[in-house]
């Protein structure tokens, strides 16, 4: 046995080596690049998407992932026990010192056994005469309805399921003038109406709900409905977790609650109650507040980080309070059940490393015989440190997390489902599907940050602050100058660059300072939080593919993505926004020159092949007329989504609507259902702006409603995608369109363009006191005091002209064209109206103007 050298001058610590082997086999070609032969056992498929097995032999066993991306695309469903071979990557995960294989592909074990189990199941239907020509139909032009034949267990609704991603955005658009006070009154007044509809109200029942009523009402007569002073950004961020609090936390279980109910109801039960399909938890609430700084100078690094730790505080509190309550429910004796293995090691684990911490003097014996309750303790008091610490980095005082606390919400999520399939083994699951399930949806749904915040910038402070940051790095390049190829020649060799980059912050504007600390403070929090602490990095006036380009170098500053000399690597989600007509034509363009690019196509792989492009439909409209605005929207989706799909990359549109019509609002169920075929795909991202807050999610019965509804329109715009069939509308249609669209663009840029029409604007609407009501802390106008169309904002636009009853966006330019079209073309009047009936872009476009 070799000696240790008594001469070393250094150690290395646990995770050097763990990094220096996984860094070992990273290098190796055959590890790279490898089929393995097992069987599977150990399989688990969480509702993130991912899968887990062990893939094992008569004398060895290797543990395998395969991320959310590749699995969607397998080829198979995975059961323990299935022979198999899988090809991927084996490497080491660090945090725990472990190898293990990470698959991209699989196929069935042996020559041709996927080959011929299909000639099986082929040679059988053949039998049942289901290929005779006898059955064969012709498919209508226009198919009315579109169906998914899947098998008596829903296999195909279930992989439909698993890739479902519903994500509503809240912002803080300034389009609400309500108080909170004045919601709060609301909701009340609300709660007391529905109790008066019961049936088995007595009479003096109904005359003491009838004076708390009139008493409601009199405190809304004498309380302000404006408020008196402007808002800031943080109380921007209190009203959006209002309707978190309120609402959300009681509405998000209990939908999927309803979805699991409706597929028990058709697709039945086994004999444990348990349906067939599973519902991943796939709603996931997201936010701009706090974190949209463009054209708002209020929105700094430390309102970000504020931000992100009052959301950690309302997300802890409410899974604090839910684990006291189950601590008061969950009362189990030991004598009466005997709970699983893996749950009684945990809490043998937590008893030897925080019992002293947790259980003091005579409290060492507390709930001695009730280990679901001593449990339920144990974890209140590890979210208790968690809350801590938070209540110090809100405090703004040194702060550390203690040992105590959950190193994120996957190991508080841990401890639950050891205590549901612990409830479940000894025959209680109809305790475990109560409160229980509810609360483990909404650590699902929402983790220890809430809300997933969104960072907006404007592409031009990008601009300056790598112009300002170059003429440190590499001061004979002037950028600004410099075109666009050289642009991104320049910036794709310092993303790639390995060696470390030093910037001089001393030496910096403050808006390039700035702009740099909130890239480091993206860093530090994903650091602490987790990496689904923020959402998506959005570029707001997307014009060239160098505004993505040089957000991706500041990220690269602070170690947010990069080359370690071994890998590519990108832990940040950049989304471009096209807002303008010209950008949305323009956006493929963009994009096939971005993917075009070898180092951004190399960080688009290493984070899972995935982009996600926004699309905004309130400047666009502002911009070229309501018809114009929906037209290139339709369109740039088509084109982005087949553009993504040429270069093997998964893309997710993330549509920047309004509430109103004249910025993109309109009923969620129909708006999706109104997308292009083949754009949606299991995913939708929206925003939720201002006033549509309050109208959707101010009661967890609106919000439940709301909430059904917009699923409802995810699930029927996917069918198609899952059963790889693609509608597609006459080419008359779109011809037809194109044109309509056209002349309603030539009539509104006629109107806007007419000499004194903007003086006609500010004096005919109240847009100019808009501007100074204290609904909002972002201002009205880009540049202070510059009255022209690109100076005021998409929504002052809009609300100003609606506070005059004009409503001009929502509606001018749509008459003229419809009625050139139907005196142009013969039969116009026809054509339109079976557009209208069959076409549901047009029918939902003329039903919300209308």
């Amino acid at each position: 046995m070799r000696q240790p050298s008594l001469f070393q001058i250094t150690s290395l610590t646990v995770s050097d080596i763990s990094r220096y082997l996984r860094e070992l086999m990273d290098s190796d070609e055959i590890l790279r690049d490898v089929w393995i032969r097992g069987e599977i056992s150990n399989l688990s498929q969480p509702s993130s998407g991912h899968i887990y097995f062990t893939l094992k032999d008569p004398s060895s066993a290797l543990k395998c992932v395969i991320w959310k991306m590749n699995a969607a695309r397998l080829p198979l469903m995975l059961q323990s026990g299935m022979a198999i071979e899988a090809h991927g990557t084996i490497s080491i995960y660090e945090r725990d010192g472990q190898y293990q294989l990470y698959v991209d592909a699989v196929r069935m074990s042996g020559e041709g056994a996927l080959y011929q189990e299909f000639m099986r199941l082929k040679a059988r239907l053949e039998a049942e005469g289901l290929f005779d020509a006898v059955r064969k139909r012709a498919l209508p032009e226009m198919p009315q309805h579109i169906g998914i034949v899947t098998s008596p267990t829903g296999a195909a609704l279930q992989d439909m399921l698993n890739r479902l991603h519903y994500a509503p955005v809240f912002t803080a658009h300034p389009t609400e003038a309500r108080r909170r006070a004045v919601m709060e009154g609301v909701r009340r007044v609300f709660l007391i109406c529905d109790q008066m509809y019961s049936p088995t109200l007595g009479v003096i029942d109904q005359r003491e709900l009838e004076a708390e009523l009139a008493a409601e009402i009199q405190v809304m007569w004498r309380t302000d409905e404006l408020r008196s002073a402007k808002l800031e950004v943080r109380d921007e961020v209190r009203n959006g977790l209002y309707y978190v609090r309120e609402s959300l936390f009681e509405a998000v279980p209990k939908a999927y609650e309803y979805f699991e109910k409706a597929l028990r109801k058709h697709y039945g039960v086994n004999a444990e109650g348990v349906a067939p399909i599973s519902v991943p938890s796939f709603i996931r609430f997201g936010s701009w507040i706090g974190g949209d700084r463009d054209g708002n100078p209020f929105v700094t690094a430390d309102v970000t980080e504020w931000t992100v730790h009052r959301q950690m505080q309302q997300a802890l509190d409410e899974y604090r309070e839910r684990v006291l309550d189950l601590r008061k429910t969950l009362t189990h004796s030991s004598d009466w059940c005997t709970p699983s293995e893996p749950f009684l090691a945990r809490l043998l684990e937590y008893e030897e490393e925080f019992g002293e911490q947790v259980f003091r003097g005579t409290a060492v014996q507390i709930y001695s015989r009730e280990p679901y309750r001593r449990m339920a303790a144990m974890m209140m008091a590890r979210l208790d440190a968690n809350l801590s610490y938070v209540h110090q980095c809100l405090a703004d005082v040194p702060s550390f997390t203690a040992h105590l606390a959950y190193e994120n919400a996957a190991a508080f999520l841990d401890d639950l489902y050891l205590l549901r399939d612990s409830l479940i083994s000894h025959g209680d699951r109809i305790v475990a599907m109560q409160d229980l399930q509810a609360l483990i949806r909404l650590v699902e749904s929402f983790g220890f940050h809430l809300l997933q915040l969104d960072i907006r910038q404007e592409s031009t402070v990008h601009t300056r602050t790598v112009a300002a940051v170059l003429q440190q790095l590499d001061p004979d390049f002037d950028y600004i100058a410099a075109a666009e190829a050289e642009r991104l020649q320049r910036l794709a060799a310092w993303i790639g660059r390995i060696a470390p980059i030093e910037v001089n912050d001393a030496a910096l504007d403050d808006e390039a300072r700035e702009a740099l600390a909130v890239f480091r403070r993206m860093a530090k929090l994903k650091a602490e939080v987790g990496d689904d602490v923020f959402g998506t990095y959005v570029i707001s006036m997307t014009h060239n593919a160098s505004h993505v380009m040089e957000v991706m170098l500041l990220a690269r500053l602070v170690g947010l993505c990069g080359h370690n000399g071994h890998a590519w690597f990108c832990r940040i989600l950049v989304a471009p926004l096209f807002e303008t007509v010209d950008d949305l034509q323009r956006s493929q363009a963009i994009l096939d020159q971005l993917f075009s690019n070898k180092v951004y196509r190399s960080l688009v792989a290493s984070d899972g092949n995935r982009q996600e492009v926004m699309l905004g439909y309130s400047d666009s409209c502002k911009d070229g007329g309501i018809l114009a605005s929906n037209w290139n929207l339709y369109q740039a989706q088509l084109s982005i989504i087949a553009l993504t799909r040429r270069h093997g990359i998964e893309c997710r549109l993330f549509h920047g609507r309004g509430g109103t019509v004249g910025r993109g609002g309109g009923p969620t169920h129909d708006a999706i259902l109104s997308q292009p075929p083949g754009t949606v795909n299991g995913e939708i991202k929206f925003t939720e702006q201002g006033e549509m807050l309050y109208y959707k999610y101010s009661n967890p019965e609106t919000a439940n409603y709301e909430i059904g509804m917009g699923v409802t329109g995810l699930l029927k715009a996917s069918a198609t995608a899952l059963a790889h069939c693609e509608v597609c509308y006459p080419q008359d249609y779109l011809d037809w369109m194109r044109d309509i669209a056209a002349a309603g663009e030539t009539a509104y840029r006629a109107l806007i363009g007419t000499p004194g029409f903007i003086d006609y604007f500010y004096e005919s609407t109240p847009v100019t006191e808009i501007g100074l009501l204290n609904i909002g802390s972002r201002p009205s106008h880009r540049k202070k005091a510059d009255r022209s169309l690109g100076s005021i904002r998409a929504i002052p636009w809009v609300f100003g002209w609606a506070q005059s009853r004009h409503t001009l966006p929502a509606w001018y330019g749509i008459g003229s064209a419809l009625q050139g079209f139907i005196e142009r073309q013969p039969d116009g009047l026809a054509h339109l109206q079976a557009m209208y009936r069959e076409w549901p872009f047009f029918r939902s476009l003329l039903s919300n103007v209308q």
